[in-house]
């Protein structure tokens, strides 16, 4: 997968301002008010930002978070996972693999079969129908 490098300028321009705070400066988007949380339409998720193809509708599942939750990438190498030590915790960042965005985070109280939940900002994901 080729990498997608650009300056913050660029960035600026090419997201909204709600974007690029959560995509470039790992900030969250309120709980239930993203408009992809209760999407349940079939389709792929993508990165807002590049355009990488993140997760499937069949992984989505509702968490009760407020936040689009799933049970796994599409594959490993598309997302990449950070430790987040902000806000007084220790958390797993997940962060797009291509462009290195942030999407949300990842934690270990998912169902089966993976365990994981991977809440993601809906702000920070570009759906596409089938």
């Amino acid at each position: 997968m080729d990498h997608i490098t650009l300056s913050e300028a660029d960035w600026r321009e090419k997201l909204t301002r709600e974007q690029y705070h959560v995509l470039r400066e790992a900030g969250t988007e309120r709980a239930f008010a993203g408009v992809l949380t209760d999407n349940k339409a079939d389709g792929l998720y993508r990165c807002a930002a590049c355009g990488n193809e993140l997760f499937d509708s069949a992984d989505k599942y509702d968490s009760g978070s407020g936040w689009p939750s799933f049970t796994q990438p599409i594959a490993p190498h598309r997302v990449a996972d950070h430790k987040d030590r902000s806000h007084g915790m220790t958390r797993v960042e997940t962060r797009c693999a291509r462009c290195d965005s942030h999407m949300g985070h990842v934690f270990p109280d998912g169902p089966p079969p993976t365990g994981l939940r991977y809440c993601m900002n809906s702000i920070a994901l570009a759906f596409e129908p089938r």
